[in-house]
């Protein structure tokens, strides 16, 4: 009989569908102990995974394994080269969190653009009058810069546009027609160019080699300073000390993120300190729905990666397959 070591026990909607396969065994650990993930694997055919750290030397001792199916949409916890050179797909959810990620990210933009922290404190510390400040500002004709058209880019990009936003969008591995094709945005090929006009920065790329770092101290320079940059991808495709500086130097007006390089950050982090940057833990895709979602669709790969019937798009390594 096959089994699924699962990783981190998720939402019991998930759950369930293993429950509902007699045929198919399943073994549940936390992941906090890498010796005890790296024993229970060996007889393992699949593995569901949220954060837990999978390495290569874990990777090298599943010796029957056959499907990886991640609880999420990034992986930089698990070592794709490890799973490609053995011929290991990894499933993602990929279908799970994008609204969830697209809300979030308009959340951030009205937070920014209504002032919603200060209004509230004003309230709450009898400074009424200051409603007369004209402080906060509309989304509508707001030209917002999109990097990233994956599946939670695009969702941003409606959003953007309903509220009558002019979107431009990067995306290097996507063509600049299928792009403008999609709605009503501009394509460009060298989002660099596009900094000078643009009011809001959002990034929604995965991390890796070319986009860590991506936005530093010359890209933050280069927007206007009225300008408010979010992150709701990953930690560390923002440079935090770049960012620090563009905060406090007045370089750009404020800022959201939903991510950082080191999770949780340190409690002296220099960001944490600011007041015109709006935080969240990375929890942008954990909405309850986006859950049910999330888990539905992790048991779904890890079952389709044992039956060989893993629908490709929701594979990140599909040489493969």
């Amino acid at each position: 009989m096959p089994k699924v070591l699962i990783i981190g026990r998720f939402h019991d909607d998930g759950m369930r569908l293993f429950e509902d396969r007699p045929d198919v065994a399943t073994e549940i650990v936390d992941g906090a102990d890498e010796a005890e993930v790296s024993e229970k694997i060996r007889d393992a055919d699949g593995v569901t995974i949220r954060t837990s750290l999978l390495p290569a030397h874990v990777v090298e001792r599943a010796l029957r394994l056959k499907v990886v199916s991640r609880h999420g949409v990034g992986y930089d916890n698990i070592d794709l080269d490890a799973l490609t050179r053995r011929r290991i797909p990894l499933a993602i959810a990929a279908d799970a969190n994008a609204t969830a990620v697209a809300e979030h990210t308009l959340y951030f933009m009205l937070a920014l653009a209504k002032q919603g922290r200060h209004y509230d404190r004003a309230v709450r510390e009898n400074r009424w009058a200051e409603r007369n400040d004209l402080g906060p500002v509309d989304l509508l004709g707001r030209r917002v810069l999109i990097l990233g058209f994956g599946r939670i880019g695009r969702e941003v990009a409606r959003r953007c546009a309903a509220f009558g936003m002019t979107v431009t969008i990067h995306d290097p591995y996507v063509q600049a027609n299928v792009i403008e094709a999609a709605g009503d945005y501009t394509s460009v090929p060298d989002f660099h160019a596009a900094l000078p006009e643009t009011d809001i920065l959002t990034v929604h790329l995965p991390l890796g080699p070319e986009s860590r770092g991506l936005i530093g101290f010359s890209e933050l320079a280069a927007l206007p300073p009225h300008a408010f940059v979010i992150n709701a991808a990953r930690g560390g495709i923002i440079d935090e000390p770049a960012l620090y500086d563009a905060l406090t130097t007045g370089k750009i007006a404020a800022a959201a993120l939903d991510v950082f390089d080191q999770e949780p950050p340190p409690p002296d982090h220099p960001l944490l300190t600011l007041p015109n940057l709006l935080l969240s833990p990375h929890n942008a895709g954990l909405s309850k729905q986006a859950a049910i979602r999330m888990a539905i669709s992790t048991a779904r790969n890890a079952l389709a990666g044992l039956d060989g019937k893993l629908d490709a798009s929701m594979v990140v390594n599909r040489e493969v397959l």
